[in-house]
């Protein structure tokens, strides 16, 4: 259904601003966060647990673990494997900052490795020549990224961890619902922990599963699971096999043989990083609805594709990729500040993702300089996300495109 369009001050018709991402609430979404606010818990209730499961069945994997944010999901799964002050990781430069911050949390060094081109995600082979480059043991770990939710060949990440003895965490969380083909034709869903020791997933509203802020981490490793719930929560735990103290000190009483039931202990230094109950329910319904949003996602990108397929005006566009997740769809122009500024001109407000992570004033400190990565630093000088988002209209989506059709056909005369 087109949305309605408001007026300006002459009394025409005024198209509604059409942004790059957008959140669709429906009313069900607001009856069972209205229902969870009612309810005796509005956070450490059983709602998270509920979430998890629904959200570990969807990936494949065997355990999740809901955190306020997809940054703090990233920080807590560097300390969940133990990333320490000096400890060198790789990741993409093309990413939210987030994915090398991570590793700065931690007091580790993030050393950035070249994009493919035609993919746009962190290239396998930057990265083996890296590591060859240096003696077994200089790296610990590498953050693949599943931007703009094109699923990695994660396969091929874990061959290079088992060879050089890493870890591995993968960023989905531009890629719910996003998968990838493996060497035996086994479709990987993106976070089912097959590959990575650690996924996570962010639930932003501009993301697939918008939950107004929110995360999520993925495993296979039970260890890793149990780390992370206790990292999440102040680093207490509250379980009598895994106590360090005795009863008698639990209890102050000397001869006690068991643990009182409102004893805990703070093992190590974590983090308040817990989802609400009623994020976890909004969560929760609108991953209901991911399989529906992924499939109008593919048919927005098909159409794009369509548009701009000859085009002159377009260096490059994502394509329609199996298993990718649309979290954005990306071209690439010569003149990317001018459709940048007259597609805002028409209340389009596109955008670009991303400065390449080390061109940032904060990395440069570290020696980071333009020239280093060449990839990466090309395809920001010509990238621009275009709007990608279910409840996006067709009159909207065509409305786009004939204005950047509009635009390069005037500024090629």
């Amino acid at each position: 259904m087109t949305k309605p369009h408001s007026e300006d001050k002459s009394g025409q018709a005024k198209r509604q601003a059409i942004p790059y991402g957008r959140q669709n609430i429906t009313e069900e979404d607001i009856r069972v966060v209205t229902e969870a606010l009612k309810s005796d818990y509005l956070t450490q209730g059983p709602r998270i647990a509920s979430f998890e499961r629904k959200f570990a069945d969807y990936t494949g994997s065997d355990y999740a673990v809901a955190v306020s944010n997809g940054t703090a999901a990233l920080h807590l799964s560097t300390m969940a494997l133990g990333v320490k002050p000096g400890d060198k990781v790789i990741t993409s430069p093309i990413t939210f900052a987030a994915s090398a911050n991570c590793i700065r949390y931690c007091g580790g060094e993030v050393v950035f490795a070249d994009i493919d081109p035609e993919t746009l995600l962190l290239d396998v082979n930057e990265v083996r020549k890296l590591l060859e480059a240096s003696p077994k043991g200089t790296y610990q770990g590498v953050v693949p990224v599943d931007f703009a939710g094109r699923a990695c060949d994660l396969e091929s990440f874990r061959q290079l961890a088992k060879e050089f003895d890493l870890w591995l965490i993968e960023d989905a969380c531009h890629a719910p619902g996003g998968w990838f083909t493996d060497s035996t034709g086994a479709v990987q869903n993106c976070g089912n922990g097959n590959f990575a020791d650690l996924a996570i997933f962010s639930f932003h509203p501009v993301k697939h599963i918008a939950a107004g802020e929110g995360g999520m981490i993925t495993t296979n490793n039970e260890a890793l699971y149990r780390k992370l719930l206790q990292l999440r929560t102040h680093g207490i735990i509250k379980d009598n096999e895994r106590y360090v103290n005795s009863e008698a000190f639990a209890t102050g009483e000397p001869d006690s043989e068991t643990y009182p039931g409102w004893y805990m202990e703070m093992q190590e230094l974590g983090f308040n990083y817990r989802l609400t109950d009623f994020q976890a329910v909004l969560g929760e319904s609108q991953l209901g609805r991911a399989e529906s949003g992924l499939i109008r996602r593919r048919e927005i990108a098909q159409n794009y594709l369509d548009a701009f397929a000859g085009k002159a005006f377009i260096k490059g566009q994502s394509g329609v990729v199996q298993g990718h997740a649309y979290h954005l769809y990306v071209i690439e122009v010569a003149d990317r500040l001018g459709l940048y500024n007259h597609l805002r001109s028409q209340s389009i407000f596109a955008q670009i993702h991303y400065i390449p992570c080390h061109l940032m004033p904060y990395y440069r400190q570290f020696g980071w300089k333009e020239g280093d990565l060449e990839h990466a630093e090309n395809y920001y000088r010509h990238c621009i996300s275009l709007p990608m988002f279910p409840t996006l209209t067709d009159d909207e989506q065509n409305f786009v495109i004939s204005c950047i059709s509009a635009y390069f056909e005037k500024t090629e005369k």
